[in-house]
């Protein structure tokens, strides 16, 4: 560790943090602290030093955005916070809890109560973190590339969307006209666990047998066979109301929620009267924190099981694998089951909290999304399925949207940067349209700059590494 490392840091996230008290509203100062949170994570410090600023940014950015909930480098930055306090090692478990529960449960819902955009986010970045973790499992440690991953996360959606709207009546004599209502829908999310592993142990059974390039267009094929039949289960008998989608989904009471904001003075923090919609904000918020929570400690547990262990085997050599005894259909058969499971339960929680369910929403592009969350993160890293989800997520829903608010802002007032008169923009240069390119070029950038993923696997990043170097010793010789 070079010896102005440690002064430097400070002296940059101390002055950050007085220009952010002086200036709160200063969008290069809230950048400043923006940079001050990637120092101090990637910074070569002391780790009792590592935790102090850290702990430090996490309450003056929680403090910007109270001020300004409509700042979003302050959310951006917490969101840095949080990443860090996770993933860097080092860090006691006490501080990673503390962060952690500081930045979930207190910062972002003090700002979400003002801007529910932040619970929106939050939310998003939840369930796509889900659908990668449960794609990490079979893509990441078992090997096996499904490109249909979205079929079960239409699976859990529709499990509740048919049961929890009046779609069901259509279908069965004396159902209730309105749907079940919404408190059933945690009973239902566990039978969406349940349909949704069925069903990948059905789709996993003949495709299975194969491998590389073959299973991954079959799972492709079996994919999209289950959103055609959501698409044309509309006769004869209507069970899935075909391309017109199902709505509405009812979704379960919030009163008690509505409550307790009420009770904890909520009101003259949020500045009106608690209504519905932001209490079903703050109540999906809640639920997909729990969610992804149980997810992750899931996740956790079964990397170190003897699952886990045999799941990696078969990704390294099947044919060692099965030579050392490990069933390999049985095995794969459960590596589906239980990425399918994640991907149901979190299709469930998307019918309720957008009460409509339509096969748009479960097409091949969303599948091949959700395998760029994990090979962006890093294939079979846990903590990199959830940044890269997060990373895209703050993307494309963040990131290219205010950017492109502030080219429309510059263009209208005209201004002149680097002697260019921003008016003389054409009006079809609009980012927010161009995501697709946007991720497609991010994700080549990173085949050819870091292959291994942003936060790699341990293994994977071995591996890369002994490759770079035969490489580099083939050029020599």
């Amino acid at each position: 560790m070079s010896q102005y490392t440690l002064p430097f840091t400070l002296a940059f996230t101390l002055l950050s943090i007085l220009g952010a008290v002086l200036q709160p509203q200063n969008g290069l100062v809230n950048f400043a602290l923006l940079v001050a949170v990637g120092l101090v994570s990637l910074m070569k410090i002391p780790t009792p030093w590592r935790s102090g600023l850290l702990a430090v940014l996490a309450l003056t950015l929680t403090i910007l955005l109270r001020l300004n909930p409509d700042d979003k480098l302050a959310f951006y930055g917490l969101l840095g916070v949080l990443i860090a306090c996770f993933l860097l090692p080092n860090l006691s478990n006490l501080v990673r809890i503390a962060l952690g529960v500081a930045i979930l449960f207190i910062a972002i819902p003090i700002a979400g109560l003002t801007n529910s955009f932040l619970f929106e986010l939050g939310i998003q970045i939840g369930i796509f973190a889900a659908l990668a973790l449960g794609l990490n499992v079979v893509v990441g440690q078992a090997g096996l590339l499904d490109l249909g991953f979205a079929a079960f996360f239409a699976i859990g959606a529709y499990t509740w969307g048919i049961f929890g709207s009046p779609q069901a009546a259509q279908f069965i004599g004396g159902f209730s006209a309105g749907g079940l209502p919404g408190n059933y829908l945690y009973l239902f999310m566990a039978l969406a666990i349940i349909t949704a592993a069925i069903t990948g142990v059905l789709i996993g059974l003949p495709a299975l047998r194969l491998r590389g390039d073959y299973l991954a267009i079959v799972t492709l094929g079996l994919g999209e066979v289950v959103r055609v039949l959501a698409n044309n289960l509309d006769k004869p008998l209507n069970i899935t109301n075909g391309p017109q989608g199902i709505t509405p989904v009812n979704r379960p009471e919030v009163g008690f929620l509505a409550d307790f904001l009420r009770a904890i003075g909520a009101e003259r923090l949020y500045g009106r009267p608690v209504d519905e919609p932001i209490a079903y904000s703050f109540f999906f918020y809640l639920l997909v924190l729990v969610v992804i929570g149980i997810v992750i400690l899931v996740n956790l547990r079964l990397a170190n099981s003897r699952f886990g262990r045999a799941w990696v085997a078969i990704r390294e050599d099947e044919i060692a694998a099965k030579a050392m005894g490990i069933p390999l259909l049985p095995t794969k058969l459960l590596a589906f089951a239980t990425g399918a499971a994640f991907s149901g339960i979190m299709g469930a929680v998307f019918a309720a909290k957008q009460t409509f369910v339509s096969p748009e929403s479960f097409t091949l592009q969303a599948s091949i999304n959700i395998l760029a969350f994990v090979i962006l993160g890093g294939m079979g890293s846990i903590g990199g399925a959830v940044v890269g989800a997060a990373a895209v997520t703050v993307l494309n829903i963040g990131l290219l949207k205010d950017f492109s608010d502030l080219l429309n802002t510059w263009r209208q007032t005209g201004v002149t940067i680097l002697g260019y008169n921003m008016a003389n923009l054409p009006p079809q240069l609009n980012p927010a349209k161009y995501e697709r390119l946007v991720f497609g070029l991010i994700l080549i950038l990173m085949m050819i700059f870091r292959p291994e993923g942003l936060i790699p696997e341990q293994r994977h990043r071995a591996e890369m590494q002994e490759a770079r170097q035969e490489a580099q010793e083939g050029g020599a010789k």
